[in-house]
C-alpha cells in the first residue's frame, strides 16, 4: 500500500513540477486523441462513467500496459503499447527475454509520442520453442508474457476471432478472457472497432488493452482497424484521398492523416510486413499481408483502404448515399464501371497467395466485413434496408473478384463489423460454387443490433431441412449477389446477439469447423451451448 501511494505521488510530483514542454506536438487539428497528446496531464478525467473512457494518469511503475506480437520467416515483431509519458521520462523501452533462467536484454525501441507504443524487430527468432518475454520501461514498469512456439506438429489449428467492442460497456472482459483462455486458441483476431470513441483511440485503445491483454499476453495476436477506430461511423477508404464528410460518404479520410497512421502504428506494427508497403495518398501506409501459424496461412486485408466512397459515384438517390431502400431497383445501376473495392493492389497480392502453397496446409482470409449483404434489419426492427454499401458486397464487380481469389485459394473468409453473425457461401456464377464465410458476432452487441429476418419470413432455395434455423437457403442479397445462408445469430438471446467466434482448421483431414460462442455463456461448464445454427464443420477437399 505505501509503495502503491508513493508512486501516486510520484506521478502527481511529475505534473505539478512544471514537467516542461512536450517534446513533441501533435499536429491534429480537429482535438484528435485531446486526452494523450502535449500537455496530456492538464486534461482532467471526466467523472461522467459514460464519458470516462480510462485514467492516463497511472502510477509509474504501470505505464507499460501490454505488447502484441507475431512471428513470421523467423522474425519476431512485437508492439509495445504505453501510458502516455511526462516529458522528462525516457522514450526507450526495453525488450528482454528469459534464458538459461535468467533474464537478457535483446533490443531497445523508441517511443512515439503519438499514441505512446514502440515496435521491436528480432531476427532469427526461434520458432521450435517457447521464449518468455517481458517489455520494460524505467526501473519497475514492465509487462510480461510468452512468444509460443510454432504449432506446426499440431493437427488442429485454432483461432478465436472477434470484433466490435462497443463503449456502450466500458466494463472488463472476463467473460471473453475465460472463455478464450480455457478454449487455448494458436492464434487471436480482433477484426475491427476495438475503439468506439473515435477522437480519443490513445484511452480507448489502452481499455481495449486492459481488457483483452490476458488472451493475448501468451499468444500471437491480429488486430486490424476499422471505421470506429480511425474515427469514423463509415470508411470508404479511397486510396487515402481526404475525405470533406464527416460521414465519409465521399470517399478517404476526415481526420488528420497522422491520426489515421497512429491509430494503424498502434494496432498493426506488429504484423509480418506487408506485401507491398508503397503508402497510399497522405502518407499513409499500409499493412495488408500473411502470417503462417502451424502450417494455416492467414491473408489479412484491408478491405476500406482502397474502396471508392458512395456519395455520387451511382445514381440512387435517398437520405443516405451508402443505403438502397428501393426493393425494387436494379441492381445492376450501382455496379458503375471503375468502381474499386479492394483495389488492384490487393488484388494482386490474394493472387499471388493464392498460388503460394510452399508449406502451407490451409488457408484463410482475414478481413473487416462480409463481403455481401448479411442482414435486413439494422439497429431496430423497424429499419429495414434493402442494401448497404458499407458491406462488401458492394460494387458487385469487385465482390465477385475477391470471392473468386478467395476461393482460388481454397480458402475460407472471416470476418467481423457487422454486429450480426452468420455463416454463408457465396455464390458467383451459381450459388455455392464460392467460398466459406464466417462473420463472427460484436463482443458487445447491445448498441446496434441487426438482423437477419427475410421479408417474406421464407427459406431461401435448396434449404437444408435438418438446419434448426428457418431462414436458411439460396438467396440474393440486396446487390443481386448470390448468398447460402447456413448460419445466422439474430440479437434476440441473453447476450443480445453478442459473442465470438472460434474457427478449427484440422489439417487431415482438411476440415474447418465454425464455432459460435455467446457472451454470457461459460464455455467451462458442462453443456454450454453455441449460437442456433453451430457448430458447422466443412470438408475442404478440392
Amino acid at each position: 500500500m505505501k509503495t502503491s501511494c508513493l508512486l501516486l505521488m510520484t506521478a502527481a510530483a511529475l505534473a505539478a513540477e512544471d514537467p516542461g514542454e512536450p517534446p513533441v506536438k501533435a499536429p491534429y487539428q480537429k482535438g484528435e486523441d485531446r486526452l494523450a497528446v502535449n500537455d496530456w496531464w492538464n486534461r482532467p478525467t471526466p467523472q461522467n462513467p459514460k464519458q470516462k473512457i480510462i485514467d492516463l494518469k497511472v502510477p509509474r511503475d504501470e505505464v507499460v500496459a501490454f505488447g502484441l506480437y507475431t512471428v513470421s520467416n523467423k522474425t519476431l515483431k512485437l508492439s509495445a503499447q504505453l501510458y502516455p509519458l511526462y516529458p522528462k521520462e525516457t522514450r526507450t523501452v526495453r525488450l528482454e527475454i528469459l534464458k538459461d533462467d535468467k533474464w537478457q536484454e535483446i533490443a531497445k525501441a523508441e517511443v512515439n509520442d503519438l499514441g505512446w507504443s514502440a515496435l521491436f524487430r528480432v531476427e532469427d527468432w526461434p520458432t521450435d520453442r517457447d521464449v518468455a518475454y517481458r517489455i520494460r520501461h524505467g526501473e519497475k514498469a514492465m509487462f510480461e508474457g510468452l512468444v509460443r512456439k510454432d504449432p506446426g506438429d499440431k493437427d488442429e489449428i485454432v483461432l478465436a476471432a472477434l470484433s466490435c467492442n462497443s463503449n456502450k460497456d466500458r466494463g472488463m472482459r472476463e467473460n471473453y478472457v475465460r472463455n478464450i483462455n480455457h478454449l487455448d486458441p494458436d492464434l487471436i483476431f480482433f477484426a475491427g472497432d476495438q475503439s468506439y470513441d473515435h477522437k480519443e483511440h490513445t484511452a480507448a485503445w489502452l481499455k481495449f488493452g486492459l481488457q483483452f491483454r490476458e488472451t493475448f499476453r501468451n499468444r500471437p495476436c491480429i488486430s486490424i482497424p476499422d471505421d470506429h477506430d480511425i474515427g469514423q461511423g463509415n470508411l470508404w477508404g479511397e486510396n487515402g484521398k481526404v475525405a470533406q464528410l464527416g460521414s465519409g460518404a465521399d470517399g478517404g479520410y476526415f481526420f488528420h492523416p497522422d491520426y489515421v497512421k497512429q491509430v494503424e502504428r498502434c494496432q498493426t506494427a506488429n504484423l509480418p510486413d506487408p506485401y507491398d508497403p508503397t503508402p497510399v495518398e497522405q502518407g499513409i501506409g499500409v499493412y495488408y499481408t500473411n502470417l503462417i501459424v502451424g502450417g494455416v496461412d492467414f491473408a489479412i486485408l484491408e478491405d476500406r483502404k482502397f474502396k471508392t466512397g458512395p456519395k455520387d459515384r451511382h445514381p440512387m438517390k435517398g437520405p443516405r448515399p451508402d443505403h438502397i431502400r428501393d426493393p425494387d431497383y436494379d441492381p445492376s445501376v450501382v455496379d458503375v464501371p471503375g468502381l474499386k473495392l479492394l483495389g488492384d493492389r490487393q488484388l494482386k497480392f490474394l493472387e499471388d497467395w493464392s498460388d503460394d502453397t510452399d508449406g502451407v496446409a490451409m488457408k484463410a482470409v482475414l478481413s473487416q466485413t462480409g463481403f455481401c449483404g448479411g442482414a435486413h434489419l439494422h439497429g431496430s426492427k423497424n429499419n429495414r434496408l434493402h442494401a448497404d454499401m458499407d458491406s462488401n458486397g458492394w460494387p458487385q464487380t469487385g465482390r465477385n473478384k475477391a470471392v473468386s481469389l478467395i476461393k482460388k485459394a481454397n480458402a475460407v473468409h472471416i470476418a467481423g463489423d457487422q454486429h450480426l453473425a452468420t455463416l454463408i457461401q457465396h455464390g458467383v456464377d451459381e450459388f455455392r460454387d464460392g467460398p466459406w464465410a464466417f462473420v463472427v458476432p460484436a463482443s458487445v452487441n447491445n448498441y446496434y443490433g441487426r438482423w437477419w429476418w427475410p421479408e417474406d419470413e421464407k427459406a431461401g432455395g435448396n434449404p437444408d431441412p435438418e438446419n434448426p434455423l428457418p431462414w436458411n437457403g439460396d438467396y440474393l442479397d440486396g446487390f443481386a449477389n448470390k448468398i447460402t445462408v447456413h448460419a445466422y445469430a439474430n440479437p434476440e438471446n441473453p447476450s443480445s446477439g453478442g459473442g465470438f467466434g472460434l474457427i478449427r482448421f484440422r489439417k487431415d483431414p482438411e476440415e474447418v469447423t465454425f464455432e459460435c460462442w455467446p457472451r454470457d455463456v461459460d464455455v467451462t461448464k458442462p453443456g454450454a451451448k453455441q449460437f442456433k445454427g453451430w457448430p458447422r464443420t466443412i470438408s475442404m477437399k478440392r
